[in-house]
């Protein structure tokens, strides 16, 4: 059986795609969801560096640089935000599938689709806080879609704050996601499964915040 991959259409009527991922030998279109999704993580973040979101740092320096030197350092941000985009496209494909192999019994090619839906869906995420960030300054970690802004109520800690703030509504959604497709695909138990998925989510939670803890710009362009 060949599965012929729609991302699109694969939210609508999940479980009906999954139990077709799951019995297919082979897929189609791949490769092609793979770069569509790279091309969308570049013009997203291009845009939003364009935008100038999370460029503070340039404009902190303007007084010490003439103007063909400070629109050269906007060019440099740009560039560099897309190519940061890239390298994000491919943790979230291709690392953190590897990660998941390692782990489950599951052909690469259908871990490679569950990363799939979750790149999207984290790009999305990213549209939906630039207004947030535009309209009402709001950063990635006091995010109304993040936990991040109840921690700030809660304590003056920024690595807490910072560590809450990576937890949003949707990354809860992407655990659920993931436990299901992966449940489905293998044989494990729904323990174990839960289990591996919050580790990998509370590794990367607990290095954002370390990351964010250190260098708040830095940390910038993996959330904004």
């Amino acid at each position: 059986m060949v599965y012929h991959q729609n991302l699109l259409k694969f939210f609508f009527s999940m479980d009906d795609h999954l139990y077709r991922i799951r019995k297919a030998e082979t897929v189609n279109h791949v490769r092609k969801w793979c770069l569509l999704l790279c091309l969308f993580s570049i013009i997203i973040y291009g845009w939003m560096a364009s935008l100038g979101i999370g460029s503070d740092f340039i404009s902190s320096t303007r007084t010490g640089l003439s103007m063909q030197e400070y629109e050269s350092s906007k060019l440099d941000f740009v560039i560099g935000r897309c190519v940061y985009a890239v390298l994000l496209t491919a943790v979230i494909l291709f690392l953190s599938a590897l990660l998941f192999y390692a782990v489950f019994d599951i052909p690469f090619w259908r871990l490679l689709i569950m990363q799939q839906a979750v790149l999207f869906i984290m790009l999305l995420e990213r549209i939906v806080w630039v207004p947030l960030m535009l309209i009402w300054g709001l950063d990635w970690y006091v995010s109304p879609l993040s936990f991040g802004i109840i921690a700030s109520y809660l304590t003056g800690n920024n690595w807490i704050i910072f560590f809450f703030g990576a937890i949003s509504i949707v990354q809860l959604w992407i655990i659920w996601f993931q436990v299901k497709y992966l449940r489905f695909m293998s044989s494990y138990g729904k323990g174990r499964v839960w289990l591996m998925v919050i580790l990998l989510h509370l590794f990367y939670w607990i290095v954002a915040a370390t990351v964010a803890s250190v260098d708040n710009h830095l940390l910038r362009g993996w959330f904004g």
